[in-house]
């Protein structure tokens, strides 16, 4: 284990990090929200968490390719922006690259870990615990916009600027509308649209727009059906209305001002007076 940027381990010192990590067996891989866990047969996980431009690449023992194997491609000879270099038993290397050194990775026990989440993480979006009613509760009162509601991670968990433009266009709902506006009806249409979004994502292998490869080198084919990110000045492809570009929250946010329903923040109901 080789941290060459103090960046990636931070707060820990690089030589903590490895020796954490050094001489363990990987004996799972998982994730929760955006952040990628390396489970270790002591019980403790590796994390990690690519923010913007973060990638995790599994080369060969060669370093090359191995047509032999699927999970096995090389990453090219640019390792100018490599960060941090796991080395595996049979010769081959894990390598997490990120050109803008946002991305960060530790190494916790089950405990600690489960607090660490708990503080920064809501419901799984493609889980069983995520329905209708759980996002009509999380996001009751709110007065911010649903496109803010959908980015923090407290509530819904893993949900980027893309999949957030995505799933909101799916759902038909405007981003700028009050995540405390919506109706029962409202609540089911965008948990579909989440669903979808996500699953979509998945079936194309992610978004390539820059950085993004997956652990194959490959880039993903997400971008090529996108319905709404990034398509400022196209028309819509359900009703042929020009697209929108907005920023919310600081994030580009991408609409149909046709399809997409700005709803209106719910009146209070207030008490009666007597007398």
């Amino acid at each position: 284990m080789e941290v060459l940027d103090p960046y990636f381990a931070k707060p820990a010192v690089p030589a903590a990090f490895e020796a954490a990590a050094e001489g363990r067996t990987i004996v799972d891989v998982g994730r929760r929200g955006k952040y990628l866990l390396f489970e270790f047969d002591n019980g403790n996980s590796m994390v990690i968490h690519l923010r913007m431009t973060g990638s995790i690449t599994l080369v060969a023992p060669d370093g090359t390719g191995n047509p032999g194997d699927p999970r096995i491609y090389g990453i090219g000879e640019d390792e100018k922006h490599l960060k941090a270099r796991f080395s595996l038993d049979d010769g081959g290397e894990i390598r997490f690259t990120d050109p803008r050194r946002f991305g960060r990775g530790f190494v916790a026990g089950p405990e600690a870990l489960d607090t660490y989440f708990a503080s920064r993480l809501g419901v799984e979006p493609l889980s069983p615990e995520f329905t209708a009613e759980s996002l009509a509760e999380m996001s009751a009162g709110r007065t911010g916009p649903l496109k803010s509601f959908l980015l923090n991670q407290k509530g819904v968990a893993g949900i980027g600027n893309i999949y957030a433009d995505e799933a909101l266009f799916r759902a038909g709902l405007h981003p700028l509308s009050p995540g405390g506006s919506m109706k029962p009806e409202h609540h089911e249409a965008l948990r579909e649209g989440i669903v979808a979004a996500l699953e979509r994502g998945l079936d194309l292998g992610g978004a390539s727009i820059d950085d993004y490869r997956d652990a194959r080198g490959d880039a993903g084919a997400m971008q090529n059906e996108f319905l709404v990110h990034r398509r400022e000045g196209d028309p819509c492809g359900e009703c042929g209305v020009t697209i929108v570009r907005i920023v919310v929250g600081g994030r580009s946010t991408y609409f149909c001002p046709a399809c997409q329903k700005r709803l209106r923040r719910r009146p209070r109901h207030s008490k009666t007076r007597k007398g």
